[in-house]
Parts: C-alpha cells; structure tokens; sequence
C-alpha cells in the first residue's frame, strides 16, 4: 500500500481515559489471514444434558435464587462452579519485599438468562430483557448491602469460546470482588478531572456531540481542515432515555456502547421505565449486528459507580454504560507489548453498516 490509498491510519485517544489509544489501520484488514471462524449458534430449545435447561437444576450448585421462584423459572442465579473467588476469607494479605498478596476473597454467581437453550439476546422479548437486567439489578444491591467488604459488583456475558464461554446455553456472570477494577477506577478518576476542569459529565458531553455537533478536523502541522465530519454518524440506536453509540476510538472492530440519555452515575437508581427502554436498545442493537456479523463471538460488561466512601463524589462526573465488544480478531504481539489496541475496521464505517442494518428484518 503506498501513502495516496484511501486506507485509514490513526491513532486515537480515548476521550474518557486519555491514557488509552487505539491505533485505526484499515490497510491491515487487507493482509493475508484464515477467514474468520464463527461459530454456528446452538439453536435447540432444550438439551438433555445441559446442566442450566429446566428439569436439570440438580446439576448445578444449589441455587441462589430464581424468578420466578419453582420450576417455571425464566431466569436463575447459581454459584459458580468454578469460581475465580472464593467466599471464605481465610487467607491474610501479606507482603513479602515487594511483593503483595491480597486475599482472593469475593463472589463468583452465574446468571442462567433464559431457558431456553439456544435464544439469542436479540431474540429475547423486550420485557425479558428487562427483567433481565433488573436481576441483575437487585443482585448488585444485595452483594453490597451484605458484605462491606465487597467494593466492586461486576456484571458480564461471554458468547462463544473466544469470549470465554465453555457453555453453550445462554447466560452471563456476576463477580464481586474486594477491589475495584484498574478499568473503572481509571474511569472514575478521568471524568472526575474533566468534571473539575469543565464542570460537565465528559460522558454526558459525548452524548450530546454525538447527536447534535459537526467536528471539523484540522490538520495538526499546517493547520488547515482536513476534514468535516458530522459525529452523529456514531449513534446505532436510540431511544427515549438510551442511545447506542460506536466509540471514536473504538478497541474493537464492532465495539458499541450504550448509555442512558440522562445523566446517571449508579445502574442500581436505573427505573423499571429505564429498564424497559435500555432492553429495547440493546435488542435492536444485538439484532444489527447479528445481521452485519451474524455468528461473531462477544463480551459486554456493565460498569457503573463503585461503591464505598471514596467513591461517594463521583455521581456528578461518572455514567454508567455497557460496553459491548465483539472477538472478531486476536490480540497480536504488538497490541499486547505495545498495550494499544489495533482495529482494521474504520468505526465511521462500521458505524454506518450497523446503522444501515435492518433490526426487525428476518
């Protein structure tokens, strides 16, 4: 490729965390590889041997709690069979010269979404999802309002073996840990400087550029424009009180993330009419990329304000979002010694396939 082609190379700060940078190389999308591998969903309503479908719930850990409560449950939470954490605190921290241990102490839940074996989120009725994500809801504030200890309630969902997923019915995870994620506090403590610097919600100040503004980009060495371009073009979806943006510096090629319109710091205050919208969007959202990329392999992770006396002033400048991230490539050598993410798909671009997709289509 020589330096007239049309191929994007940029490096793109992160507004929220200006310590983060995605290098965009479109050109690299060109060189030789394998094609991609999706995976072909599991589509059966009900597996005889799966551990999480109905009429099998002696196979997994005695549960926590269903909803309904008996054997017409849609939604069942469980303890991890394998936990990354453990619930008893037996070990001390401890410290040995440099080196620090520090107990491996928390909570470790997997969250069955459906009964259905095989549904996919964009499959899932509106009123589901929403339910959904109100468990998810009043599990966060019985984690914290148990154990003090707990600092950090983290909600997530993997979709295929490169995600992470090792079964195949559909469900999501939920780890507390006694510690605060480096992500989040990095979060935390970069809108909390915008906001003393601006006296505005950085997210809140995405939001708006999103949907109203025109950026005109300047060329940084003979200081004329470059380009003009209108930043409405990342919004996915939206609706009354959610919006569904790609991110400028997106880390992934298909990256969305979805934010309420109103400000607000703590998932936990979200309404059952935020709740009702948000599964709204996020259905419309899932459903366009399973028509751009339909099979690809995903994370979304929920973050929200951490709670505990430190974090107490953060409601003003923090928003909480979901974040989600399709695994359409690996992780090279270079992204992980360099620690800047390459993406070889242009989000304007993939914004506009997304936006262009047909949700309700069949």
């Amino acid at each position: 490729m020589s330096d007239t082609d049309d191929s994007v190379r940029e490096i793109r700060i992160n507004p929220i965390v200006p310590t983060e940078s995605v290098l965009v190389s479109t050109a690299r999308g060109m060189r030789p590889k394998q094609a991609e591998e999706r995976i072909e969903r599991d589509t059966r309503a009900h597996v005889e041997t799966c551990p999480f479908c109905h009429g099998n719930e002696d196979r997994t850990p005695p549960q926590i709690t269903a909803y309904p409560d008996g054997p017409d449950w849609q939604i069942r939470i469980v303890p991890n069979l394998y936990p990354v954490l453990g619930d008893d605190s037996s070990q001390k921290n401890m410290a040995f010269g440099l080196q620090q241990v520090i107990d491996g102490y928390g909570r470790h839940e997997v969250v069955i979404d459906h009964p259905n074996h095989g549904i996919a989120v964009h499959d899932m009725s509106r009123e589901h999802l929403a339910s959904l994500f109100g468990v998810y809801q009043q599990r966060m504030a019985e984690l914290y309002e148990s154990d003090k200890r707990l600092k950090y309630v983290l909600v997530f969902k993997n979709f295929g073996p490169a995600a992470g997923a090792s079964i195949p019915h559909t469900h999501s995870q939920i780890i507390a840990t006694p510690v605060v994620p480096d992500n989040l506090q990095n979060e935390v403590h970069h809108s909390r400087e915008y906001h003393k610097k601006f006296n505005h919600c950085i997210f809140c100040s995405l939001i708006d550029e999103a949907l109203t503004y025109e950026a005109t980009i300047y060329d940084r060495e003979s200081g004329q424009i470059r380009r003009k371009v209108n930043v409405g073009q990342y919004v996915i979806e939206r609706g009354e009180r959610f919006v569904a943006i790609k991110p400028f510096a997106s880390r992934f090629e298909w990256e969305i993330h979805i934010l309420p319109l109103r400000h607000e710091a703590d998932f936990l205050k979200a309404s059952a009419e935020d709740l009702d919208d948000f599964a709204n969007v996020l259905r419309r959202t899932m459903a366009r990329l399973d028509k751009v990329v339909g099979g690809v392999q995903y994370n979304f992770f929920l973050h929200s304000a951490p709670h505990g006396s430190e974090y107490e002033g953060c409601g003003d400048s923090y928003h909480w979002h979901l974040e989600i991230c399709p695994r359409t490539s690996i992780p090279t050598g270079f992204e992980l010694g360099s620690g800047l993410f390459v993406s070889t798909v242009s989000p304007e671009l993939a914004a506009q396939a997304l936006r262009e997709a047909d949700p309700e289509a069949d």
